[in-house]
């Protein structure tokens, strides 16, 4: 019935043969769910004067731009003092001859751990320092254990073309109740003594004009926790020149890049190889490829 009443106006030169087609029918319009944005982060207000004292205890008698002998002449100076103490408290010549050995070859320990990141690995590149580190960039460390106030905890020095810009210190967390080694109440107790910071998944961030300092959750792979004290102006260097230096990745081998090449540019020759094929499954005790 629709054909025939085109009829007279496909004969009266009005409308076309092809117009006179039933109009194709359109495809219905799906309308596309809004996409949710991630809430906006809350703005971090700035460290306090105050608190960035606080934060700046953690240089301990460091500084950034030392080089690995001004770290030992401060750590022997430390050292010092602290075993003075030891030694002025007995007056049993035996101990105090054992105290200062004690003393020489604590400094001789930090010394000997001091190693170059130049490519050849060791045990530091699956630990609890892994992530802070990059080889054949002019990186090194040094690690010392800190023993002081019932505490046992672990400095590691990082250094830069030789100069110090990075302290990274493993807590002791085995002073907490088991309920209490967990990063949330460790960010409520970093909070409360350095301020409001910026806070992620298994960090907190303070930064400050000069320096930036990271509590960081190393719980779940390493048991522990971490402050580490870094050269903001260092980093962003040295992160640009870890990016320039990264091995790039091997390229795909011809075989294995035919059977994941969606473009079908890259695949090798069956017909040309299929001798190559059967002689394979003959030497596995098969008939080979039948010829037509």
């Amino acid at each position: 019935m629709r054909r025939l009443l085109w009829i007279p106006l496909v004969l009266a030169g009005l409308v076309s043969p092809a117009v006179a087609k039933d109009p194709p029918k359109k495809a219905p319009v799906t309308k596309k769910a809004p996409e949710k944005k991630p809430p906006p982060k809350k703005a971090v207000p700035p460290v306090s004067a105050e608190k960035k004292k606080v934060l700046a205890e953690l240089y301990a008698g460091f500084k950034f731009g030392m080089s690995k002998d001004d770290v030992l002449k401060v750590l022997s100076k430390q050292l010092d003092e602290r075993y003075d103490e030891k030694i002025k408290g007995t007056t049993d010549v035996g101990v105090q001859d054992r105290l200062r050995k004690e003393k020489k070859d604590e400094l001789a320990r930090v010394n000997a751990s001091y190693i170059t990141f130049d490519g050849k690995r060791s045990g530091w590149d699956v630990s609890i320092v892994e992530e802070e580190f990059a080889h054949k960039t002019g990186e090194s460390m040094l690690d010392r254990w800190e023993n002081k106030d019932g505490k046992n905890q672990r400095r590691f020095f990082f250094f830069h073309e030789g100069k110090l810009w990075k302290m990274f210190v493993s807590l002791d967390v085995s002073i907490l109740p088991e309920d209490k080694r967990n990063f949330e109440t460790f960010s409520t107790v970093m909070t409360q003594k350095y301020g409001p910071g910026d806070v992620e998944a298994d960090r907190i961030t303070w930064r400050t004009d000069e320096f930036d300092v990271r509590a960081v959750d190393k719980l779940k792979s390493y048991s522990t926790l971490a402050l580490v004290i870094e050269n903001p102006r260092v980093k962003k260097d040295l992160v640009a020149l870890r990016e320039s230096k990264a091995e790039k990745k091997p390229e795909t081998n011809s075989v294995i890049k035919a059977v994941i090449d969606p473009d079908k540019t890259d695949k090798p020759d069956v017909k040309q190889n299929s001798n190559a094929v059967d002689e394979v499954i003959k030497a596995q005790g098969g008939g080979g490829t039948k010829k037509k």
